[in-house]
């Protein structure tokens, strides 16, 4: 059996790391270790990380530097041929590793697959469920500078290629696993299987939950780079400039209501809870007139916010800065 390493970089994830951790030691592949860079953090998840005796279980740490030093230092340090990436705040389906591997072994001119997903709160209830926006590798190709394609939880890929690829840059910020997508598909073929393997965990930690709360400043200079494949440092500082304005906690929590809202209303529609929803993310932001609106959305029937809406979005941009 091929030895696959599940990469798991952690911040301050004491609420659910012990979770994440039991779903990979469930899985029905066996043959892999699971490898924890801990990105310096400060409450109790290295106590609870030592507190399971798996061997499988091999834990690093790498100074707070961000995701993309975390996740390179676990990519030179991992035993395995495949990488599965995985967050400490989600949690691994029974099959995932078995699928994944099944399908790379099968198909070795693919570098990566990823999955679908079902999105749950942060306190594990059901949200909604993610389709993929593209299956194929043709499909993703004529996609690729439009959307991400890939839930970045939920990729498996060959070690190697994303090596060659130079790994995730610390100079995207907020989208190092976009733009690695766009320079590995040079060297092989990718895609999406058509199945939830994973649950993603939203929670008013994640960093950003809504691209449209960054600005039309950042989504512009985002996509110029994922078009040109190549960032400057200029580039950098610019995105860097943008996100430290996002830092504080009301930003991050209206963020996360809002998002709920929304799902609440398109994709799994329970009004009240939405109603909920928008009136913290209200209590967060007062002064965003969208949360308002959906406010009272909230209150028409459903046939109408589809109607007025069009299809839910199929590509939303999850970025957990605390784990990812």
């Amino acid at each position: 059996m091929c030895l696959v390493t599940v990469l798991m970089p952690v911040y301050n994830a004491e609420k659910y790391i012990g979770e994440a951790i039991q779903s990979v030691l469930d899985q029905t592949y066996t043959s892999f270790e699971l490898l924890i860079v801990n990105n310096g953090s400060t409450d109790n998840t290295v106590n609870i990380i030592h507190s399971n005796p798996d061997l499988r279980i091999r834990l690093i740490g790498e100074e707070r530097r961000g995701i993309s030093f975390a996740l390179n230092t676990g990519l030179h340090a991992a035993k395995g041929n495949y990488i599965a990436r995985f967050d400490a705040d989600d949690i691994c389906l029974p099959r995932r590793l078995e699928k994944q591997v099944g399908f790379l072994d099968a198909n070795p001119d693919y570098v990566l697959t990823g999955t679908d997903a079902e999105y749950i709160q942060e306190n594990g209830d059901h949200l909604f469920d993610f389709r993929s926006i593209s299956y194929s590798y043709d499909q993703i190709l004529h996609r690729l500078y439009r959307y991400c394609p890939f839930i970045h939880s939920s990729v498996m890929y060959r070690k190697d290629a994303v090596l060659n690829a130079g790994g995730y840059s610390h100079l995207a910020h907020h989208f190092e696993d976009y733009f690695l997508w766009v320079n590995l598909v040079k060297s092989g073929k990718c895609c999406n299987l058509p199945e939830p393997l994973i649950k993603v965990r939203f929670n008013p930690g994640s960093l950003t939950i809504d691209e449209k709360w960054k600005g039309e400043v950042f989504r512009k200079l985002k996509m110029k780079i994922i078009r040109k494949g190549t960032i400057t440092e200029k580039e950098a500082n610019t995105l860097r400039r943008i996100i430290t304005k996002q830092e504080g906690r009301k930003i991050k929590e209206g963020s996360y209501h809002a998002l709920c809202c929304k799902k609440f209303l398109a994709d799994n529609y329970q009004p009240s809870k939405a109603r909920w929803h928008a009136t913290k993310a209200i209590y967060f932001n007062p002064f965003r007139v969208e949360n308002y609106v959906m406010l009272i959305a909230s209150y028409f029937p459903h046939k109408w916010i589809r109607s007025m809406k069009g299809k839910p979005a199929k590509n939303i941009k999850i970025i957990n800065e605390q784990s990812r």
